[in-house]
């Protein structure tokens, strides 16, 4: 089984992240986890902050030679910006007057970074945050809430990619099928795998070219507006053999651990198994899977509407899961708030912001899946190394084979 963890502040000096778990033998290079990280980067309707603020990875431990050693794995992405917030997140007390410049008119002013932040922003964490933990300054709170966390998922989605690779044959692909009122329709063509070369070269992450234009100009208009959106994104994992997850315990249940690990993405404020909305409008005669046919352990199904998992359990059709991201809270004007220094109303802080972030939550999505399907893909196999995991993969599946050849 894996575990991981990631721990760092937006503007601090970097991210980290720590999975434990990985079976020795994995390849692995620093070039998997950068390919994955500059995807997140990108996408129509990003701010300015994506580009100034790099990603310096470096791979601290668990590796040698590219090679998986079974002991836990560190990555560390480093903060570009590092240098001009060192005084305001510094580890350790630091002397007030570094907090302070000379504004060139004999007075001391604070520069903006430096203020305590007293004025919640609403979507955010903020209020809460700042009352759950007692905190005087929102920053203590926003630094870790921030969206920048999810650098460190993608890093980790990069290694539990290559798990999946390497010990099943497990591939996925993610797309943006909807920003705004812009979206695809019910009966959009599903990617695979060997179009994830041209998802990351579109703009929209969206293969359908009269529709990325359409999304474009969505996020267009309300840049123009000063205004933010959000939308939807969908993962989809081919190969996934039956048998993931379970239904003996609420933990266990393959549907559930996908939709806490895509609730826990910042802005996403609903998941999708399959095509739930829709079942939930139907009939149960024509809401269920029908099965056609068993042949040497391949299930054929006339449908997919449960995107792949039934009863909490993979059930060997293409797993498909989709995220609702709620409009970026940062909205480039003031929202009402109140100063909880004097409980006086006032406008919140307002800043830079992208447009639009769904582009790189599909990527961000993508990683949260793979690092879902890995652990439960090791739950399954076990295995210290990636022979073993291979072999007692391979086991179960002749066992299954039998079983349904028929």
């Amino acid at each position: 089984m894996l575990t991981w963890t990631t721990a760092g502040e937006s503007h601090g000096p970097s991210l980290v992240a720590i999975v434990q778990g990985v079976p020795a033998g994995i390849a692995l290079t620093s070039a998997d986890i950068q390919q994955a990280l500059t995807q997140r980067r990108q996408g129509y309707g990003r701010g300015a902050r994506q580009a100034f603020e790099r990603d310096q990875l470096r791979i601290l431990s668990g590796l040698r030679h590219g090679v998986s050693l079974g002991s836990p794995i560190a990555v560390e992405i480093a903060n570009s910006e590092w240098p001009k917030w060192e005084a305001v997140m510094s580890a350790d007390p630091v002397d007030a007057q570094l907090l302070k410049k000379d504004a060139g008119t004999g007075d001391e002013r604070e520069i903006a970074r430096n203020k305590r932040l007293t004025k919640p922003r609403p979507g955010h964490a903020d209020l809460a945050g700042m009352l759950k933990y007692g905190h005087q300054d929102a920053r203590n709170v926003l630094e870790r809430a921030s969206a920048r966390e999810t650098a460190a998922r993608v890093a980790l989605g990069a290694i539990a990619t290559q798990i999946l690779r390497q010990v099943a044959g497990i591939e996925l692909v993610s797309q943006v099928i909807r920003i705004g009122t812009v979206c695809a329709g019910p009966n959009r063509a599903l990617p695979t795998p060997s179009d994830n070369e041209a998802l990351n070269s579109s703009p929209v992450r969206n293969l359908d070219k009269a529709l990325a234009q359409r999304l474009m100009a969505e996020i267009d208009a309300t840049k123009r507006a000063g205004d933010t959106l959000g939308g939807e994104v969908e993962v989809l994992a081919y190969n996934v053999p039956v048998g993931l997850g379970s239904h003996v315990s609420a933990q266990r249940r393959l549907d559930a651990r996908l939709a806490g690990a895509l609730m826990s993405i910042q802005s996403v404020k609903g998941v999708q198994i399959g095509d739930a909305y829709q079942q939930a409008a139907s009939l149960g005669s024509s809401a269920q899977d029908e099965i056609i046919g068993l042949a040497n352990g391949h299930i054929e199904r006339a449908s997919n509407h449960a995107g792949g998992i039934e009863g909490g359990i993979s059930n060997g059709s293409v797993l498909r899961v989709s995220a609702a991201l709620k409009p970026i809270s940062t909205v480039p004007r003031a929202l009402r708030s109140v100063d909880l220094a004097n409980g006086a109303a006032a406008t919140a802080l307002h800043q830079r912001s992208d447009t639009c972030a769904v582009v790189p939550a599909a990527v961000i999505a993508q990683a949260e899946v793979a690092m879902v399907l890995a652990d439960a893909l090791l739950e399954k196999t076990g295995g210290d190394s990636l022979l073993e995991a291979k072999r007692n993969l391979a086991g179960y599946l002749e066992d299954v084979a039998e079983r349904t050849n028929w």
